[in-house]
């Protein structure tokens, strides 16, 4: 068995779509009217109460108890195409955390929790260039020398 798709439940198909090619640059691989799928996986669902038997008042946006998390080469140039949609309601502004990743986090047009942040590879690749050793960056990051170089090896 694998994982097929995530499914995110939207009130107007035809926003929530332009909100991730735009902001994304998803690509759409799928388009059934009020279900569409990008070509990384990811479902959007208009109707999710009739397609799931639940009654609406049993759909709640922004639950707060999962994220839809991205990573890119660029925060910097995706935090500036962030500011195009002022209205996003944002967790702060961007963080630092511990092992050194930058991430900003936001709602998207539906209340969904959404990460984006630094590739782990462009994090090691910073620490290298401050002059780091291997064994300090598997220190800061808390990971193996080996886990290290998964992270370095990954497309």
């Amino acid at each position: 068995m694998k994982a097929f798709t995530t499914v995110l439940s939207v009130a107007e198909i035809h926003a929530a779509r332009a909100f991730y090619e735009d902001l994304f640059g998803l690509e759409l691989y799928q388009d059934y009217g009020r279900n569409l799928t990008f070509t990384c996986g990811l479902s959007l669902q208009q109707d999710f109460h009739w397609l799931t038997g639940l009654s609406r008042a049993q759909i709640h946006p922004q639950p707060n108890n999962m994220e839809l998390a991205f990573e890119t080469e660029d925060l910097d140039g995706f935090l500036q195409k962030l500011r195009a949609y002022p209205h996003l309601q944002t967790l702060g502004g961007v963080v630092e955390h511990p092992w050194g990743q930058r991430v900003i986090r936001f709602y998207d047009l539906d209340g969904h929790l959404i990460e984006v942040g630094e590739s782990m590879k462009l994090v090691i690749r910073r620490f290298q260039a401050a002059g780091m050793t291997p064994e300090e960056i598997a220190r800061k990051m808390d990971v193996s020398l080996k886990d290290l170089d998964i992270l370095l090896s990954t497309p």
